[in-house]
């Protein structure tokens, strides 16, 4: 994994290591896209040594298909939410609401309204124009 980072004042692509924030005209790319990475003509690139890949050692990786495996096998395919982890709103029922319930709802705009302005409404968005331009 590598991060793409484009320098429009200098014509340079900058190819480094992955970053752990995002920024503007910054994508991330993986191996096979970042090897073979083409820029405009005229632009350089500028590749950053890339650190490896971190491999896991054999009993990690079996450990990690083992628990992969034991959580399959227990049939459990709904995780489990902690009571910080967030809410959800409770069915009609009074028993709480699974992701299916909250996720295959419509919704439904409040009482009275309907979506039409009515006049005298400002509107939600405004359209400005650039004097610069003009």
């Amino acid at each position: 994994m590598a991060t793409l980072t484009y320098v429009y004042a200098d014509s340079t692509a900058v190819l480094g290591p992955l970053a752990t924030y995002a920024e503007p005209h910054c994508y991330d790319l993986c191996s096979a896209h970042a090897s073979r990475l083409t820029v405009p003509r005229g632009w350089d690139v500028l590749r950053l040594d890339l650190p490896a890949a971190p491999r896991l050692a054999s009993d990690e990786l079996s450990a990690l298909a083992d628990a992969v495996r034991e959580h399959r096998d227990h049939g459990d395919a709904t995780p489990k939410m902690d009571d910080d982890a967030g809410h959800r709103e409770a069915g009609a029922d009074g028993s709480p609401a699974s992701s299916e319930d909250t996720s295959r709802r419509s919704l439904t705009p409040p009482d009275g309204a309907d979506g039409i302005p009515k006049p005298g409404d400002k509107p939600a968005l405004r359209i400005l124009r650039n004097p610069h331009l003009s």
